[in-house]
């Protein structure tokens, strides 16, 4: 039987009179993402993307697995292809449902008319269906509160169409529809877990990792470099700018309290990703600090930090604790590559006693101890340049 996948969206469904820019964004997003899988048919109607392969040998399962990771679609049904007849509904739609209902226990019917010309109204069609299924199916029983499989038949203008459940989408904006920002990407977990985030409100991203050899090892922008890959399947294609830092972190050593070493250190990133973020004509920053988790991300440290951006810089993870930013690290597959034991510049120098509660001043007059606005447009001018390709 054809079959068709039924995409549905959520806040897009809320927008006013540019909804169909969001639209067509989307149906650009799925198409790129489909483009190695053969040729489909993607239409717009009432709130869903019809996505419908025109060749026979297409592999619907990876279809449903790169789907799911675009932001903008709420749920997902895969559907088997109907006339608009009970007939065709009783008899090749429950032998395209045979192998689920075959394995349940209980089971549900509901039903969706948007085409009110259809003779049976939906009450009608759940009773009928329902009485046809115990029939062909004897051993299943009905349980409207907690089924094991629930049928859906959806009739809509050109046909009908029939699932055995919903798939849960990705949610959240499409990417791009928010502008580009540049995520601050280091070899830990929260990071990821920020660009994930702030993909889903839309944001297309890049990021920025800075390198420290022969303090840091090849290994260590490895890792980076495979979290981008990781965080691509949602995120897209995502320019990587790799900086060199060593130069930057011994002048730090050499000329700074220790106490405030790490405090500078992230003034210094944060002013290197401003000027990269300016001259790509990105929009803000995007940090993966939680309130509190270390040192450099308390209240005192993050307003010594913020005193030299000159754009927004976002936090999406700022409020969560770690359990909650390791789920979504688990539920996005970095999670396994951030704990790997491959240090990143942020442990280079790294104090013994950092100071908790810097004091904006006191920063200021610190690295004012050096002038590091040579070392910080060398480092700008010497920032590699590598485009990831979305991995699905």
């Amino acid at each position: 039987m054809k079959e068709i996948i039924l995409a549905k969206y959520g806040e897009i469904a809320l927008k006013g009179l540019n909804k169909s820019q969001f639209e067509a964004l989307l149906v650009k997003n799925v198409k790129r993402r489909l483009g190695d899988l053969g040729y489909f048919k993607i239409t717009r109607a009432q709130s869903i993307i019809f996505i419908e392969p025109e060749n026979e040998n297409c592999d619907m399962d990876e279809v449903i697995n790169r789907v799911k990771k675009t932001f903008g679609f709420a749920v997902l049904c895969r559907c088997g292809v109907l006339e608009k007849s009970y007939d065709d509904i009783k008899t090749r739609g429950l032998d395209y449902l045979c192998d689920t209902l075959s394995y349940a226990k209980t089971f549900k019917v509901e039903a969706k008319r948007s085409d009110k010309k259809f003779p049976m109204n939906s009450p009608q069609i759940c009773t009928e269906l329902g009485h046809d299924i115990l029939e062909r199916f004897p051993h299943l029983t009905v349980n409207v509160r907690n089924p094991d499989v629930v049928v859906t038949v959806e009739i809509r203008e050109t046909n009908a169409y029939i699932h055995a459940g919903v798939i849960q989408g990705a949610g959240g904006m499409p990417v791009g529809s928010s502008g580009e920002a540049l995520l601050l990407l280091s070899g830990g977990i929260d990071s990821p877990v920020a660009g994930y985030m702030m993909a889903k409100r839309g944001i297309h991203i890049n990021a920025i990792h800075y390198v420290s050899p022969p303090y840091t090892s090849d290994r260590a922008r490895i890792k980076v470099e495979r979290l981008c890959s990781k965080i691509s399947a949602y995120c897209g294609d995502i320019r990587f700018f790799c900086v060199p830092f060593t130069e930057i972190q011994e002048k730090i050593k050499d000329n700074c309290p220790e106490e405030l070493f790490t405090v500078i250190m992230r003034r210094i990133m944060m002013k290197i990703a401003q000027k990269i973020a300016v001259r790509e004509n990105l929009s803000a920053l995007i940090l993966g600090e939680s309130v509190g988790q270390v040192a450099s991300q308390t209240m005192g440290a993050i307003v010594c930090t913020d005193a030299v951006a000159n754009m927004p810089v976002f936090r999406p993870v700022i409020g969560m604790d770690k359990a909650e930013i390791v789920e979504i690290a688990r539920k996005i597959d970095t999670f396994d590559i951030s704990i790997e034991p491959y240090e990143d510049c942020c442990t280079v120098f790294t104090p013994k006693h950092p100071k908790t509660s810097p004091v904006l001043s006191e920063v200021e007059k610190a690295e004012s101890m050096f002038d590091f606005e040579p070392l910080i447009e060398k480092a700008v001018a010497e920032t590699e340049v590598k485009l990831f390709k979305a991995e699905f």
